[in-house]
């Protein structure tokens, strides 16, 4: 059973919050309030704000204290570049890895997040989607792999995702396309159904901001296959 501090504990406990919407980008946390409503002393809310400044998800300030950090749409294009890397490095191993209780526990999340769909509970939807994929990738057994994606998910414009219409009840398909490319034991068939979950948020964000199409090819949603030495070299 993994072990883990109660700063870290709270941590978790934060970042799920603020991926959930529950703490909206801009909101002021504060430590007395925190505490009081985990029951838990001051330290370990100090400390687990001290770690989520480090990640991205706050940013401190003397004056009023630790704030939800706001979204930079431009740092959001490395971002996706990034989470495609690292997120199909863990669900390769997660394929490789997942036994018959991990895959229950991630069906258990997939489920409750398609129940909140279903309700138009937005705000328990974006929490049973961090528990998915989470609890997902925590399956690869790679926790530092991990980490570096749990810092990419605080600069990542999930809120923008998940106020667009429909978007929610698409994702839900794509959870179920992913599970089931998991249970069969579908390396590739996995990995491929995670990109096209990752580009399709994406495309959303792209739709309801400003961000240009004058990106780097990597990061274009809608790609025309190339073939050629370099495509081989990356199959």
């Amino acid at each position: 059973m993994e072990y883990r501090t109660k700063e870290e504990q709270v941590a978790d406990h934060l970042r799920e919050a603020i991926l959930s919407g529950h703490f909206p980008r801009g909101t002021r946390l504060k430590q007395a309030e925190v505490a009081k409503t985990l029951q838990i002393s001051i330290t370990p809310v100090r400390e687990a704000l001290k770690l989520l400044e480090a990640e991205g998800y706050i940013s401190g300030s003397s004056y009023k204290g630790a704030v939800v950090a706001p979204l930079d749409v431009a740092a959001s294009v490395e971002t996706l570049n990034l989470r495609i890397l690292l997120e199909g490095q863990l669900i390769r191993h997660a394929v490789e890895r997942a036994t018959t209780e991990d895959l229950r526990l991630i069906r258990g999340f997939a489920d409750e997040f398609a129940e909140a769909v279903r309700r138009k509970d937005s705000a328990e939807a974006r929490a049973s989607n961090y528990r998915f994929h989470k609890q997902m990738y925590a399956t690869a057994n790679l926790p530092q792999t991990l980490h570096f994606v749990q810092i990419l998910w605080a600069r990542y414009p999930f809120d923008v995702i998940n106020r667009v219409e429909g978007r929610a009840v698409t994702a839900v398909e794509e959870h179920e396309e992913l599970l089931r490319a998991m249970i069969e034991g579908d390396l590739a068939g996995a990995m491929l159904a995670l990109r096209r979950h990752i580009e399709a948020g994406w495309a959303t964000v792209k739709d309801e901001t400003e961000i240009g199409g004058d990106h780097p090819p990597a990061v274009r949603v809608r790609r025309t296959p190339r073939r050629g030495k370099e495509d081989k070299r990356n199959e």
